[in-house]
């Protein structure tokens, strides 16, 4: 980054060895595997129960994982308040529409990254809900 200061995030050894520990004492204390993609789907239940509660209750995914805040809801939010106090902390935050590598590769048009990462998001969310994760 030529002629500005070079932003410095947090190591990512130290932060992928907290979540390494983060995955085995939620293993070992809850039992449970710690995973987010279900709660996206259970968040859209809530979200659709707003507006028409009988076809929630009625449809058969929402029968076996009925939309509830849990501590997989409550992890997908610490998720969003963790990066924010990361960010906060080593003194990277900052409002960016488009990223500067993406603006360096593919320009500075933001529907163009809007639309790319929702097609992303979707692919990732299609292909974990596949594995069952």
């Amino acid at each position: 980054m030529e002629g500005s200061q070079e932003l410095k995030g947090w190591s990512p050894y130290l932060a992928g060895a907290l979540t390494g520990l983060l995955l085995v004492f939620s293993v070992w204390f809850a039992g449970k595997y710690v995973g987010a993609s279900t709660t996206f789907v259970r968040s859209a239940g809530f979200i659709e129960r707003v507006f028409d509660a009988d076809r929630v209750a009625n449809l058969e995914y929402f029968i076996k994982e009925v939309p509830k805040i849990d501590w997989q809801w409550m992890f997908v939010v610490g998720i969003f308040f963790g990066s924010l106090i990361s960010a906060v902390t080593s003194k990277t935050f900052r409002w960016q529409a488009v990223p500067t590598m993406w603006d360096e590769r593919f320009g500075p048009n933001r529907i163009k990254r809007a639309i790319a990462a929702f097609i992303g998001g979707t692919i990732a969310m299609f292909g974990a809900r596949l594995a069952d994760g």
